[in-house]
């Protein structure tokens, strides 16, 4: 199940109900790439001061960022799966390129949720070719 909460501004040229339907695509695409289901993540929209706070809360670091993601272990009962809260700054898509920088956020979260590591240049080329293809399936 994948939820999106926060206020998703007009300018972004995309409705919540597009933006649930593309993380719902984008869940889909990573549950096969790790063979594990996706049970529950929501998709948290914020502002750059939302931003820091959530990047200071489990990160530690300081500022704004594009996306932050925070993935759970299952409660005692709750079946096996990922579980997890994407936290998109909107406010940063909107400055750098609208819809599809918001939606590039949005499949970079569900890819790190299924435990792609960006850390070094060729994980990163390797996690953005992947994202850039998700976006344009989605786009179909």
């Amino acid at each position: 199940m994948i939820s999106v909460e926060g206020r998703l501004p007009a300018r972004l040229g995309i409705s919540r109900r597009e933006l649930a339907k593309a993380a719902e695509f984008f869940a889909r695409l990573s549950s096969r790439r790790i063979r594990t289901p996706f049970r529950d993540v929501t998709v948290v929209l914020q502002d750059d001061a939302g931003s820091d706070e959530v990047h200071r809360g489990i990160m530690g670091v300081e500022g704004a960022t594009d996306v932050i993601t925070q993935r759970y272990d299952p409660l005692p009962g709750e079946a096996p799966g990922v579980y997890g809260e994407i936290y998109v700054n909107v406010q940063r898509a909107a400055a750098l390129g609208g819809r599809k920088e918001l939606l590039l956020y949005v499949a970079h979260g569900m890819d790190h949720l299924s435990g792609a590591d960006d850390h070094g240049e060729k994980a990163y080329r390797t996690m953005r070719r992947r994202e850039l293809r998700w976006i344009a399936l989605a786009s179909r």
